[in-house]
C-alpha cells in the first residue's frame, strides 16, 4: 500500500485513510436508495437499479482511487439522474433504454476528449481565482443540500397573479423549515453533536457524528415509536435480493437495444438530430462541469492544487469518471460523476486513493448489508454536509474582493451554484461574466482560448434554453 498510494509522502496512515473512506461512504450512501427511486419513475426495475448503483459506485470509486491516487468517490450523479428520468424519458418521451444509450454515447465522448487531454486542459484553463470561487460555491451548494435534507430550510411553491407576475407564498422564496418534525430535530441533534466534537478536536468527528445521530434515530423510531416522514429503513429495496439480482441480470446491456429508438427517423432526420443533439449537449455540459467543479472544489479543500492552481493527475481522475459512465450505462444506471461529498472524507484527513478503496469496499458491502445502510437516515448525514460547507468557505480569503473584475465572476459562481441548485450553471455563468469583465477592462489577453470556447458554448446553451429549444 505504501508503494501504491505513497502514504508517508502524503503524510497519512492506513487508519486515517480508512476513517476518511468510511466517512465519505456514509455521507453519500443515500444515493443507493435515491437513485433507484428516481430511475424507477422512468420505468426501470427498482431492485435492479439498486444493485447497479452499488456496483457502479464501487467500481467507479475504486477506479478513481487506483488511477489518480486522490480520495475522490463516484456514483450516479444527482441531477443527472433526474434529467434522465424526468426530461429524457418524461418530457422528451424516450424509453429508459434509449436514455441509457444516450448515456453510453456521452461516456464514449468523455473517454475520447479525456484521452486527448482536452478535459485536463479545461481544468488548467480556469483562472485560480475562479477555482477558489468554485470551491466556495460548492461549499454553499453542499450546505444548502444539508440544510434542506435536515428540514431546516424549505422552498415555497411559486404562484402567479392575474398579470402573470410571479408571487411567492409568505412573500419569500425559501423559509425556515418545520422545527417540530422528528427529521429536523434529529438533524439538529446531529449538528450540535458534530460541532461539539469538532470544538473538542476529537478525531473522526464527522463519522462519529453520523453514527451517533443514526443510533438516536433508530432509538426514536423503534424505541419511542416516533414516526418519520421518510422511514429510516427501506424494506422495499431489500425484500428479495434474489429477485433484484435476477432483474439486474436482465438489465445488463439494455442500453444497446435503445440505439434504434434514439436514432429513429420516424419524425424526420432533422427532428431526430435536434432531439439527440439536445440530449447530448445537456449531458455533456452538465457532467463535464459538474465533474470539473467537483474536482476543483475537492482539490482546493484537500490542498492538492499545485502552485499554479492546477490539479496534477486530473486527466486520470476524469478518465475514471468517463470509463465508469460508459460501464454504468451498460450495467443500467444514469451518468456517473465525482461526488462533492468526497470533501467529507478529505476533511477527515483522506489524502490518497486508499480512501477511495475503503469507500468502494463499503459500496460493495452495501449489497449485503443494505438494511444497515438503510438506517443511515438523511437527517444523520445532513449535519455533515452543513459542516463541510462551512469548511469549504476558507478559500474565500484568497479572492481579491476589492477588485471588481475578480469579485463579480466569483460572486456569480457562488451565488448561482446555490440559487440555481446547479454546479454547472454556476460555472457557466461565472465564465460568461469573467469574459465580459475582461473585455470591458481591455484585458482580453488574460482569457484562455478554452475559456472563450466554453463561455460561448454556455451562452449558446442559455440562448437555446430561452428559446425553448433545449430543456433547462
Amino acid at each position: 500500500m505504501e508503494k501504491l498510494f505513497k502514504l508517508k509522502q502524503n503524510g497519512t496512515t492506513v487508519r486515517t485513510e480508512m476513517l476518511a473512506g468510511v466517512t465519505t461512504f456514509f455521507t453519500m450512501a443515500y444515493i443507493i436508495f435515491v437513485n433507484p427511486q428516481i430511475l424507477g419513475d422512468a420505468g426501470m426495475n427498482v431492485g435492479a437499479v439498486f444493485v447497479a448503483t452499488c456496483i457502479v459506485a464501487a467500481l467507479g470509486t475504486l477506479l478513481s482511487g487506483l488511477l489518480s491516487n486522490y480520495p475522490f468517490a463516484q456514483a450516479p450523479g444527482m441531477g443527472l439522474n433526474a434529467f434522465f428520468a424526468y426530461t429524457v424519458c418524461g418530457v422528451m418521451g424516450y424509453s429508459w433504454k434509449a436514455a441509457l444509450a444516450a448515456v453510453f454515447i456521452s461516456g464514449i465522448i468523455f473517454i475520447a476528449i479525456t484521452a486527448t487531454g482536452l478535459r485536463q486542459m479545461i481544468v488548467n484553463a480556469i483562472p485560480l481565482t475562479l477555482k477558489r470561487a468554485i470551491a466556495a460555491g460548492i461549499g454553499l451548494f453542499i450546505a444548502l443540500i444539508g440544510l434542506s435534507n435536515a428540514g431546516l430550510v424549505k422552498g415555497y411553491d411559486a404562484v402567479t397573479n392575474e398579470e402573470g407576475l410571479f408571487l411567492f407564498q409568505s412573500g419569500t422564496i425559501v423559509g425556515l423549515g418545520n422545527l417540530s418534525s422528528p427529521e429536523t430535530l434529529l438533524a439538529v441533534f446531529g449538528l450540535v453533536m458534530i460541532i461539539a466534537l469538532l470544538c473538542m478536536k476529537v478525531k473522526g468527528s464527522l463519522f462519529l457524528g453520523i453514527i451517533a445521530t443514526a443510533a438516536v434515530g433508530v432509538l426514536m423510531q423503534f424505541g419511542f415509536n416516533i414516526e418519520f416522514a421518510q422511514p429510516l429503513s427501506a424494506p422495499g429495496f431489500t425484500a428479495s435480493f434474489g429477485d433484484s439480482f435476477k432483474a439486474f441480470g436482465d438489465l445488463i446491456g439494455q442500453c444497446f437495444s435503445g440505439f434504434g429508438e434514439l436514432f429513429s427517423t420516424e419524425e424526420g432526420m432533422g427532428a431526430m438530430l435536434v432531439s439527440v443533439v439536445t440530449v447530448m449537449i445537456v449531458m455533456f455540459l452538465t457532467d463535464m462541469f459538474d465533474t470539473v467543479g467537483t474536482l476543483v472544489g475537492c482539490a482546493e479543500k484537500g490542498g492538492f492544487l499545485d502552485k499554479n492552481g492546477n490539479l496534477p493527475r486530473a486527466g486520470k481522475a476524469m478518465m475514471a469518471d468517463a470509463l465508469t459512465t460508459t460501464t454504468g450505462a451498460v450495467l443500467g444506471t444514469s451518468t456517473v460523476t465525482t461526488y462533492i461529498e468526497s470533501t467529507a472524507g478529505i476533511s477527515e484527513g483522506g489524502k490518497t486513493g486508499l480512501t477511495s478503496v475503503f469507500t468502494s469496499c463499503l459500496f460493495a458491502l452495501a449489497l449485503i448489508f443494505a438494511p444497515v445502510t438503510g438506517l443511515i437516515h438523511a437527517s444523520a448525514t445532513a449535519p455533515v454536509l452543513i459542516i463541510v460547507g462551512v469548511m469549504m468557505m476558507s478559500s474565500l480569503k484568497d479572492i481579491k474582493w476589492g477588485e471588481f473584475e475578480d469579485a463579480l465572476p466569483c460572486f456569480v459562481i457562488m451565488a448561482m451554484m446555490a440559487f440555481t441548485y446547479s454546479i454547472a450553471h454556476g460555472i457557466g455563468l461565472g465564465f460568461i461574466f469573467y469574459v465580459l469583465v475582461k473585455v470591458f477592462t481591455g484585458k482580453t489577453k488574460d482569457i484562455h482560448p478554452v475559456l472563450w470556447v466554453f463561455s460561448l458554448l454556455f451562452l449558446l446553451r442559455y440562448v437555446l434554453m430561452a428559446a425553448d429549444v433545449i430543456p433547462g
